[in-house]
């Protein structure tokens, strides 16, 4: 979350937006309850309306 957007806006984020499609509960309490990182992620993208191409983070140049 804190490559898209940003260390301070991403831990706002976490605790307070409300996630519809984990049940109304936010990013640190799924988390909490166990809901795996990736499903929570796609939730967030979704909510924050994140483009596709970038839900899967920046690309990162393979090292030699």
């Amino acid at each position: 979350m804190d490559e898209e957007f940003g260390s301070g806006y991403s831990r706002v984020l976490a605790s307070d937006l409300v996630l519809t499609m984990l049940g109304g509960r936010t990013a640190a309490e799924a988390l909490s309850a166990g809901v795996p990182p990736k499903t929570v992620w796609l939730a967030v993208c979704e909510m924050q309306e994140v483009p596709p191409a970038r839900r899967l983070g920046r690309d990162i140049k393979p090292s030699r």
